[in-house]
């Protein structure tokens, strides 16, 4: 699976700009002086993730999916490492290596390279939390006369917080065929996963350890250093915590009310990114999870958005009863990627074929089960007069998705009038033959062309002035025009 197949082939005067962007994306601040040498301050490395660089002469990454990449001259390359280690290495974009119990100088080209611009992916194998061996980076050995070249660095960037299940536990490469890692591949964005094997979002009395508190922090050990928010900005964060919690006797209360505090913890980390929070594959505190987003967005964060991941484990898709398999982490990329791309504006890329999957992804079909998004979209329908009685709606209608033979849509209900709705059924009629096949945030009826939505238990009402909203997969042939007579409740609501 590779990382990047674009090489760093650039002429001598754009080596410094393109290295003094490269740095400024993954937050390594230049280093001119050591530039091309491939020593750890070396500014055409690129260290991905949470890296721990106190000391200038050796790197250490603290979490899953941390790595590091650059570009090279000459015809071999070397790893010069402190003592024993497993790792993962890419050379031009190839299907990484693994290589176990090494130590010293690491020869990552035992058949010397054609002469030339080359590139290298390393990332270290982490089991459950803590690092086999000393994953310890003290910088790169070249040829004779031979400098690094600038990192092909990705301005995107997608931060993976959970547990075991996001370090890719039990699965062939562990943090490399875990759904993060694939998502981010899809998404051509830089990545990486922030977990703790058995670890909770709450941190218990009988030590569970709380991921949401070490998220600060440099690593995943209690006494590691606060983290420097300021060596990168993530783009967007998925979330999925809750699947140890309920062995260590969290209460659906606490964990509500603390998973609320940990979105807006990284909201204010990343004043940009999108937050998706999702429920855990097992279903554990999916009710929370939903709620916990229902009130942070209500408090005016409309990038935060709980994605239902029911359906999206295949029945071959678990190594045990708790962790995905290697089918099972590319099925959840091939329905989260789509996901987190509608709120980047990116496309999914196909999955590398290099990674030898037994069953490729879909690459181009829409998630069978979209993400469940409690927020309302950034630009309300209009506000039109009530009629009679206090009583009227507004309804926006959104096309987010199309492909062949199908779409996603996005409905906004806006209550216009001056009394909370107390339940509520939408009703509209398509007009070309569109079949819902499944929703998110509502239930739903359909019979010819006429569709009647009604609420969940948690987004019955609405109150004067407020908003709530719901999503649905449809099938289609041909035209697909938007549907129309919205009534809510018996009321016509205007359409935007």
């Amino acid at each position: 699976m590779p990382v990047s197949r674009s090489r760093s082939i650039l002429p001598a005067g754009a080596a410094g700009v393109v290295a003094v962007l490269a740095a400024t994306l993954i937050g390594l601040p230049p280093a001119s002086a050591a530039t091309g040498d491939g020593s750890p301050t070396d500014a055409n490395i690129a260290f991905v993730g949470r890296w721990d660089r106190s000391n200038s002469s050796a790197y250490v990454p603290n979490w899953a999916g941390a790595y590091l990449k650059t570009g090279f001259t000459g015809t071999t390359v070397k790893l010069r490492q402190r003592r024993t280690i497993d790792l993962y290495y890419s050379i031009d974009g190839a299907d990484f290596r693994y290589l176990t119990n090494v130590s010293g100088t690491v020869n990552l080209t035992p058949t010397p390279l054609p002469g030339g611009n080359h590139t290298l992916v390393v990332s270290y194998r982490v089991v459950g939390g803590s690092y086999t061996g000393d994953a310890v980076f003290q910088g790169l050995t070249l040829d004779a006369g031979a400098r690094t070249l600038p990192a092909a660095v990705r301005p995107r960037l997608i931060e993976f917080v959970g547990d075991s299940i996001t370090l890719g536990t039990t699965s062939s490469r562990v943090a490399l065929t875990a759904y993060g890692w694939l998502t981010g591949e899809q998404l051509g964005t830089e990545h990486t996963q922030l977990g703790y094997g058995g670890g909770c979002l709450v941190a218990t009395a009988d030590g569970c350890v709380s991921v949401a508190s070490q998220f600060l922090r440099t690593g995943y050990a209690a006494n590691s250093p606060a983290w420097d928010f300021s060596r990168y900005q993530a783009d967007a964060v998925v979330i999925n915590l809750g699947t140890n919690d309920r062995g260590h006797g969290v209460s659906g209360a606490d964990f509500q009310n603390q998973y609320a505090t940990f979105i807006r913890t990284v909201r204010g980390k990343y004043p940009r990114a999108a937050i998706f929070a999702l429920r855990t594959f097992s279903g554990r505190y999916a009710a929370e999870t939903a709620a916990a987003v229902t009130t942070v967005t209500g408090g005016g964060d409309r990038n935060v958005f709980y994605v239902d991941t029911t359906g999206w484990l295949p029945a071959d898709g678990l190594s045990d009863s708790v962790h995905p398999n290697d089918a099972g982490h590319r099925a959840i990329a091939a329905r989260l990627a789509p996901v987190v791309a509608a709120k980047l504006s990116t496309t999914p890329t196909p999955t590398p074929t290099t990674a030898a999957p037994t069953t490729a992804p879909p690459t181009t079909a829409p998630p069978t089960t979209p993400p469940v998004t409690t927020a309302p979209p950034t630009t309300a329908p209009p506000v039109t007069t009530p009629p009679a009685g206090g009583t009227g709606c507004a309804v926006g209608y959104a096309v987010t998705g199309q492909w062949q033979g199908g779409f996603q849509g996005e409905v906004t209900i806006r209550n216009t009038g001056t009394a909370p709705v107390d339940g509520w059924t939408l009703q509209w009629s398509f007009a070309d033959g569109q079949r819902i096949s499944q929703a998110w945030n509502a239930g739903y009826t359909q019979s010819g062309g006429t569709v009647r939505a009604t609420n969940v238990d948690w987004n019955g009402t609405i109150a004067a002035g407020a908003t709530t909203s719901f999503g649905f997969l449809a099938d289609v042939t041909g035209t697909n025009n938007r549907p129309a007579g919205f009534t809510l409740n018996g009321t016509a609501c205007t359409l935007s």
